[in-house]
């Protein structure tokens, strides 16, 4: 498709310019009237494709620029909500942003975007471009604000919805960072042991010629195992973690591995509840912003990131496509617990569904921050009585044959 060159006006008098995909001159005249732009001069060129292919600066970019991040998005979300709700048009806000964004590889993107636009595009149908950067569910409310004339309200609704996601993966992390670190030096030590320390003891122990304890045999033995087929097992335990990533990434693994994961001790009803709690509040927008329940179902079900809830959620899309409640769907799902399922039988019938699914998505997070909060408390006792079974069996296997030939020289 060619392009060309224009300049022209905004209708606040400000002189721009640019290039811009069309099919003729009349046609790029058009997409610029439709974006309020006056165009003073148009003219056909091939600089900017030439520019993409052969600008050192852009080969840089593809190779060396870091990666969109979340809090790339997030950021922009916000800056675009308070430059549309002070009046300032859309592409004289993506401008700034250009200008003010740190990351090169996302400054690309709002350049690519502005293009789009100027090229008569929806701002969704740009967004679709660059996948890596808008989720579905981004793109989705993105659709829906230019639909509804609310895009300002849509881009602060998804800066609050990002916000959310990162403080809630932010206090995962940092509450799973002690436990993490005393098990990695606990597996550290215990190799180190069976490498270094018990052959030591071993060479001691068969100049005794004694018969040595159970415990010591088994440990002997583990050493024995430990190097001679140290790289067999290291090669066994990573074959086994990338058969693991391969079956969890396949359709029926991921469904079994997303339901499992929701059911062990400790952790799992964090993964239930902020799964829960992601769901919810991606209903109350997507009703909020004037999309149908069964569609909004859909939306959800895409942005879910647990397979099995994402089967519950269009499992309750198909029933209400078959015109079943919300409710009789809720149930049918067995996913929600009675207090949930009553708030949403008592929004159904009051048409108040989107603000208590709100509630419920704020009820949720509340239980997954005291559960965060509480995590390395709980974790702290099993790790206690790891770190005092590795003690027992050392002090039983080590020292008790040294306590033995003691009793000997006594007597």
């Amino acid at each position: 498709m060619p392009r060309f060159a224009y300049s022209g006006r905004t209708a606040a008098g400000e002189k721009t310019e640019g290039i811009l995909e069309a099919d003729s001159a009349s046609d790029c005249a058009s997409s610029l009237l439709k974006n309020s732009i006056s165009p003073l001069d148009i003219r056909e060129t091939g600089l900017a494709e030439r520019r993409d292919a052969k600008d050192p600066k852009n080969i840089e970019l593809s190779l060396f620029a870091p990666s969109v991040k979340a809090i790339d998005v997030q950021l922009f979300s916000r800056q675009l909500y308070t430059l549309m709700r002070s009046g300032v048009p859309i592409l004289r806000s993506f401008n700034g942003l250009i200008e003010s964004t740190s990351n090169a590889a996302f400054a690309h993107v709002i350049r690519s975007l502005k293009e789009s636009l100027e090229a008569g595009r929806d701002l969704s149908t740009a967004m679709r471009q660059h996948p890596t950067a808008f989720s579905p569910f981004y793109i989705a409310m993105v659709r829906v604000g230019e639909a509804t004339g609310r895009l300002d309200e849509i881009f602060l609704q998804m800066f609050n919805h990002l916000e959310f996601e990162r403080e809630t993966r932010s206090r995962i992390k940092e509450a799973l960072r002690y436990p993490s670190f005393v098990l990695i030096a606990m597996v550290v030590a215990v190799a180190i042991i069976n490498v270094f320390v018990i052959p030591a003891f071993a060479k001691v122990y068969a100049g005794m010629g004694a018969e040595l304890p159970l415990m010591t045999k088994i440990l002997m033995e583990t050493s024995r195992l430990t190097i001679t087929y140290g790289w067999y097992i290291v090669a066994i335990v990573f074959l086994s973690i990338m058969s693991f990533r391969l079956w969890k990434s396949s359709e029926s693994g991921r469904l079994i591995w997303d339901r499992f994961k929701m059911r062990i001790p400790i952790t799992g009803s964090i993964v239930l509840k902020s799964t829960l709690a992601r769901f919810a509040r991606t209903l109350s927008l997507s009703l909020k912003s004037g999309i149908p329940a069964a569609q909004a179902l859909s939306v959800v079900a895409e942005v879910t990131d647990n397979a099995w809830v994402a089967s519950r959620v269009e499992q309750m899309r198909n029933g209400i496509e078959r015109g079943e409640s919300v409710l009789r769907t809720a149930q049918t799902a067995a996913v929600f617990n009675p207090i949930v399922l009553q708030m949403i039988a008592v929004g159904e019938e009051t048409g108040s569904i989107d603000e208590l699914m709100q509630e419920v998505a704020d009820m949720y997070e509340r239980e997954v921050d005291y559960e965060i909060k509480t995590l390395a408390a709980r974790i702290e006792p099993l790790i206690i009585v790891a770190m005092g079974g590795i003690v027992l069996v050392l002090a039983l296997g080590v020292f008790l044959p040294m306590w033995d030939m003691g009793k000997h020289a006594i007597h």
